[in-house]
């Protein structure tokens, strides 16, 4: 197959299994070659049991991340792209993908089940509605995680990052940096 992040193979893709973005799931998919790469090697993946990734879209940043990792579980909330993800990523044996809503899933049950209770990196490229409440779930459900790599728009990294008595620091940013230590890896 050739590069999933190039926009003409993910047309293609797209129109042979009909699918087509969804707005109400903030749907936008990675096409920048560089991003996923650097991405799934900053994640520290390879130094762990393995890779959960929120929302894989058609599986660009997944196909980096099994490149890396021992395995990756990728969770999926849109079941129209799993014809899309079974044919991306066709070739990838160390990834398992799981229709279900991240909000919802018990990631302790799964993180027991497919990486035996051991530590995973996550790893998302998320929607603006549904960074804050997904990067909080991580968070506070004290889940054996070594790392949280997110692409975001650059103004909720900003605030993400935003040091205490800023302008841009809010209830989120202190609560992130009460369980964890945000970074802004590349823009």
């Amino acid at each position: 197959m050739q590069r999933l992040s190039d926009i003409s193979t993910i047309r293609a893709v797209m129109e042979k299994n009909g699918f087509s973005f969804s707005k109400a799931l903030g749907q936008n998919f990675l096409i920048n070659p560089s991003v996923c790469p650097r991405m799934a090697e900053m994640s520290g993946a390879a130094d762990c049991a393995g890779a959960i990734e929120v929302g894989p879209g058609i599986g660009v940043l997944t196909y980096e991340l099994s490149q890396v990792s021992k395995k990756v579980v990728t969770i999926e909330l849109d079941k129209r792209l799993l014809p899309v993800l079974d044919e991306t990523l066709a070739d990838c044996d160390n990834v398992k993908v799981i229709n279900d809503d991240v909000m919802k899933i018990d990631l302790h049950r799964v993180i027991e089940e497919e990486f035996n209770g051991e530590e995973v990196a996550v790893c998302a490229n998320l929607p603006y509605y549904i960074t804050s409440p997904v990067i909080m779930k991580l968070l506070e459900d004290r889940l054996p995680i070594t790392s949280i790599t997110v692409m975001v728009q650059k103004e909720a990294a900003e605030r993400l990052c935003a040091q205490p008595g800023t302008r841009e620091c809010g209830a989120v940013s202190a609560a992130v940096q009460y369980y964890a230590e945000p970074e802004i890896l590349f823009e």
